[in-house]
């Protein structure tokens, strides 16, 4: 970005430049020109900054819009972009929105955790940390699941970077936002359409198709929302193994059921039950990220994906879950701890024949877990 750019967007984003710089907001929230909301900490509050009227807000979102070379204006009135932090922003403008200019900035953290940061927050206990080491290492095929904020970008990161030094990874997203530190990582990125710069559509199915002929060992899709499901699936399936992506579900099985809707939007002529089979085959392992009503992220499940029934219906294990035991009445947040379920994955041999340190006593289940477990099993029957 040039320096007069970089001064215009700090003279023109000069009501939110505090929640700009300050580290703690991880989301910034424009609902018109006075009324703002943040988060920090996981919870959303309102904050007394302020826009002059709406035309200045606007002329601040056609601003940033300027500075990553795209149009905001009534004849492309929504805007949805990655900035050279790595910040995502979203805009709708006034008459689309009724409350005003609307517009959303993520930013992007630029400290890069590990598995030992999210033990250290409690996201995630020492043993399930453990367990995903030593998956990444064996290239256990591994769908990430969540809602919107629920830090699944955090983890496929984390996850990513636990790759072997030897192996090639490609990663294909729609907008650059991972930032995965591994020995040897190809990036892609999807393209819009910019008939005044010249410039064609290439979707993430296009890439997918660039990148089978790229040579990866394992490929990454950062978040999968369309018919590339498919071609992820087939990816892990014909020897690309430990290929990650993420989903939008909140819970393992529905990841799997949205995994066969996004295969079916294409056009595809497989038959759903064959995609069916074929979701149930590929993904071994999934884990889930959950944000919790006290701001809370945290890995709710890791589950084993083992295929489906008679009945056309997913079979999914809890090898880890997330227990809550209570809520802190001094600081409101809620107290847990992530179990084991006592069910030892059917891949397990896999640690042993490794010489890997996963030993089948991990998965046993402490004893004031068990009737929770029990309860919510009876509960998923």
């Amino acid at each position: 970005m040039s320096d007069f750019l970089k001064d215009l967007l700090d003279s023109q984003l000069g009501p939110i430049k505090d929640l700009l710089d300050d580290e703690d907001v991880s989301e910034i929230m424009i609902n018109g020109p006075f009324e703002i909301f943040i988060e920090k900490g996981g919870l959303v509050t309102p904050v007394n900054n302020k826009f002059t009227d709406e035309s200045t807000l606007r002329a601040a979102m056609i601003a940033i819009a300027r500075s990553v070379k795209r149009n905001l204006d009534d004849d492309n009135p929504r805007l949805d972009a990655r900035l050279q932090d790595g910040s995502r922003v979203a805009v709708v403008l006034n008459g689309l929105a009724k409350n005003g200019t609307i517009c959303a900035i993520r930013k992007f953290k630029q400290d890069k955790l590990k598995l030992t940061d999210l033990v250290k927050f409690g996201s995630i206990s020492g043993d399930a940390a453990r367990f995903l080491n030593r998956c990444m290492y064996l290239g256990i095929n591994t769908l990430v699941s969540g809602g919107t904020g629920s830090g699944k970008t955090t983890m496929l990161n984390i996850l990513g970077s636990l790759m072997p030094d030897t192996q090639r990874l490609l990663v294909i997203e729609d907008s650059a936002e991972l930032q995965i530190t591994a020995n040897h990582v190809v990036q892609l990125e999807a393209q819009r359409a910019d008939p005044s710069e010249g410039k064609i559509e290439v979707t993430i199915r296009e890439l997918m198709e660039s990148a089978l002929r790229l040579r990866p060992d394992r490929i990454i899709v950062g978040e999968v929302r369309g018919p590339e499901a498919l071609d992820l699936l087939n990816a892990m399936g014909t020897g690309h193994d430990g290929s990650m992506g993420t989903v939008h579900a909140n819970a393992p099985e529905e990841a799997c059921t949205r995994m066969e809707t996004l295969c079916l939007m294409g056009e595809t002529k497989i038959p759903a039950d064959a995609i069916r089979k074929m979701v149930g085959a590929s993904i071994d392992l999934i884990v889930q990220c959950s944000r919790y009503s006290d701001g809370g992220r945290r890995t709710s499940h890791i589950s084993e994906v083992l295929g489906v029934d008679q009945y056309g219906r997913y079979i999914v294990r809890d090898i880890f879950r997330w227990v809550q035991t209570g809520r802190d009445p001094e600081t409101k947040k809620i107290t847990g701890e992530m179990v084991p379920c006592g069910y030892v994955p059917s891949f397990f041999d896999k640690f042993v024949s490794n010489r890997l340190d996963i030993k089948k006593s991990m998965f046993r289940p402490p004893e004031w877990a068990v009737p929770q477990l029990m309860s919510e099993k009876k509960k998923a029957a």
